[in-house]
């Protein structure tokens, strides 16, 4: 039987402050809260961490302080609902927050035959809609539990988060016939240590304090923007469109 050409590499992306400037579960919070779903207290809550993150990077705490909540929230929630929520956000929201540095590398990777998936502790629904929308090959995410496509306020396993990623990409190396060693791993946060570790091409991304000290250690490439990066690419999609009517 033919076999398809194995891809000659796997390029893995951490989304949140990596692939995008703040926390995709922040957004999608905002959503549910113009939908009734959680309350303006719940939302402050959120702003505050999402503050948080942008000056001082992932915290463990606050993001399982978040998960929680969203679990609440999920019971009884339709998950193509959130599915359009998670549409909605990108289109609306994510898009406009992407760093296009990174973004041009992830497609480097693409034009080179490699794989690129992305790894996050954000639901798997939100990460679903950014693989497809950017043309990735695949997500792997937080996974909510669901009965018949309704929520049961469970997750299906852990957070896709520290050990979990790595354990990820490596079944997702193995999947697709991929020595580790040839593969790519970029981050912002030291809780994804043990995935940048994994592979022989680790890459930092705006690293917070931590990361860049064991980044600095271990003579590993960093990648540093500025939110001018992403005005500077506001204002060129701008341009494409005007000159497109």
């Amino acid at each position: 039987m033919f076999q398809a050409t194995p891809p000659r590499a796997i390029a893995f992306f951490d989304v949140d402050n990596t692939l995008m400037r703040g926390a995709s579960l922040y957004h999608l919070g905002v959503a549910a809260w113009r939908c009734g779903l959680i309350t303006r207290r719940d939302i402050t809550s959120f702003g505050w961490k999402q503050a948080r993150f942008l000056a001082v990077g992932e915290n463990r705490d606050h993001l399982s302080t978040v998960l929680l909540r969203a679990l609440e929230v999920a019971v009884g929630f339709e998950q193509a609902e959130l599915i359009r929520l998670s549409e909605e956000i990108f289109d609306t929201k994510l898009t406009r927050r992407l760093w296009p540095e990174t973004v041009a590398v992830a497609r480097r990777h693409l034009e080179n035959s490699h794989e690129v998936w992305l790894l996050t502790a954000s639901v798997q629904e939100v990460a679903d809609v950014i693989a497809v929308r950017l043309g990735f090959t695949g997500a792997v995410g937080t996974v909510l539990e669901a009965d018949d496509g309704i929520f049961t306020g469970r997750l299906a396993a852990g957070v896709c988060h520290g050990a979990l990623k790595s354990e990820a990409a490596r079944a997702r190396a193995t999947a697709s016939g991929v020595d580790l060693a040839d593969c790519w791993a970029y981050s912002d946060s030291h809780n994804d240590i043990p995935l940048l570790d994994l592979v022989g091409h680790p890459v930092v991304v705006n690293p917070d304090a931590a990361l860049a000290r064991y980044a600095a250690a271990r003579d590993w490439p960093v990648m540093r923007m500025k939110r001018a990066s992403i005005r500077r690419a506001a204002r060129a999609n701008r341009v494409r469109a005007s000159k497109k009517r």
